[in-house]
């Protein structure tokens, strides 16, 4: 079992704790939070074991996971993998693309393991359909929520949206060519609702939503591809194919029949694969640890969390 410990101790980090401490793959030793009122509660509350200091907290461990606010990403995680320690931090990986660059210089050079938490790679809708999300033209996704304060210290893109950039970014297998968005503050110093057209170098066009101050929650996407459409709910954790095929010469009385005006006759096809229940934040740490096991590349890749930082940070330089 690899030894755990966890940088920050609010709302995320408690999850996380509980998680890792649960977890077959991990001997969770303990956490260390900078707020000594929240370290407190924590240690007193859940009984994990409390350190003094980070660098305490890093000796002990195998793996730490930091889960700090954004702004302290780069040197909490400097310090983890200058101590030859493996990184697994929240996403977004860093507050700028200079510093998310360095943390995977830094980890190739430290020879460490790296891994993002966009939990949403692991939701089980995604995974259930995402091999069947093959070179897709048309994506269009809306991620809505309430509002909340927290979150508001960084602008809706990098608090809602980013979850959707690198799930699009795992399933185009292309360069993005052009980024257009829009946006508007309305309770925050920073855009609450926020939209933005992705285009790839291959001809593949994403349409992102993005807003944290809607009366309802909202998290779809929608991929079109040649003969096919898929719908994920991230939220529901529901998905849906609909399948476009050659129509048979004696199709049965209930098939769904489409033609076209060159007279080309398609049946349509509906599934609905099955969505296996879990704990996506555990997958992704145990992931994680099969990846440190093996020396394997983990699914999201400190390249891929910096690749959707920087497509984030030009949305909202267009804002």
């Amino acid at each position: 079992m690899l030894k755990a410990g966890v940088l920050g101790a609010g709302h995320l980090g408690k999850i996380h704790l509980k998680l890792l401490q649960q977890s077959e793959e991990y001997d969770l030793v303990g956490f260390y939070d900078e707020s000594e009122e929240t370290a407190k509660a924590v240690s007193s509350e859940f009984g994990y074991h409390r350190f003094m200091t980070i660098e305490a907290l890093i000796e002990a461990c195998d793996m730490v996971d930091v889960v700090t606010p954004t702004t302290h990403h780069f040197e909490c995680a400097e310090q983890v993998i200058k101590a030859g320690k493996h990184l697994f931090i929240e996403k977004p990986i860093a507050q700028t693309v200079e510093q998310a660059v360095a943390i995977r210089e830094l980890a190739k050079k430290h020879g460490v393991r790296g891994q993002v938490g966009h939990v949403e790679r692991f939701n089980p809708a995604f995974t259930a359909v995402n091999h069947l999300i093959e070179n897709p033209m048309f994506i269009e996704a809306h991620r809505l929520a309430e509002f909340n304060p927290r979150g508001t210290d960084v602008p809706v893109v990098l608090d809602l949206m980013i979850h959707d950039i690198d799930a699009i970014l795992s399933v185009v297998d292309s360069k993005v060519k052009h980024i257009s968005a829009s946006g508007v503050s309305v309770i925050s110093d920073t855009p609450d609702i926020a939209n933005a057209r992705i285009e790839f170098e291959n001809g593949c066009v994403a349409n992102l939503t993005a807003s944290r101050i809607s009366m309802k929650k909202m998290r779809k996407a929608r991929f079109f591809q040649k003969d096919a459409y898929i719908s994920v709910d991230f939220l529901e954790k529901k998905c849906e194919v609909v399948r476009m095929k050659d129509a048979p010469q004696n199709p049965d009385d209930f098939a769904m029949i489409l033609q076209n005006a060159e007279g080309v006759k398609k049946q349509i096809y509906f599934d609905n694969p099955e969505v296996e229940p879990n704990n996506a934040i555990l997958d992704e740490l145990e992931a994680f640890a099969k990846a440190i096991q093996q020396d394997s590349t983990p699914v999201v890749s400190l390249a891929q969390g910096t690749e959707a930082l920087r497509i984030a940070m030009k949305i909202i330089a267009d804002l």
